[in-house]
């Protein structure tokens, strides 16, 4: 499984603090383009609607991605993983944070009456987002 990373995660130190002690596998892909998306810095960076975002590509066993998941509070509700569309044909997961629980002040509006996963989703879906592998 493929996961695209945009902010501390693109530290190879950071992922092999993370992920290099054996319980689950990684391997870096490389540089990717996440397009749809922008990035906004606060405690910790997420991404609004529209622009670009540059980042790393990392690939995944299961375990490796239940401790992202961990990482990223997705239990605690501070990120969404979400599947976005890669320009081959495959798919990427990619984290988005909810700027109302990180603390992020932003004029972009996620949502409407939708809980920010769902919205997150529409919005993929509807403005066609997509990363670009640097191969």
């Amino acid at each position: 499984m493929q996961v695209f990373v945009y902010g501390t995660l693109t530290e190879p130190a950071r992922v092999e603090s993370l992920l290099g002690d054996g319980h689950g596998t990684y391997e870096s892909l490389g540089p990717a383009t996440l397009e749809g998306f922008h990035r906004v810095d606060g405690a910790y960076p997420t991404l609004f609607p529209g622009g670009t975002v540059d980042g790393e590509l990392l690939a995944v066993d299961d375990r490796a991605l239940e401790r992202l998941d961990r990482y990223e509070g997705v239990d605690r509700g501070l990120y969404v993983r979400v599947t976005v569309p890669r320009a081959d044909g495959g798919s990427t997961q990619l984290y988005v944070g909810d700027p109302d629980k990180l603390g992020v002040a932003a004029d972009a509006v996620w949502t409407d009456d939708r809980p920010f996963g769902d919205a997150v989703r529409r919005y993929i879906v509807r403005e066609d987002t997509v990363v670009l592998n640097h191969e």
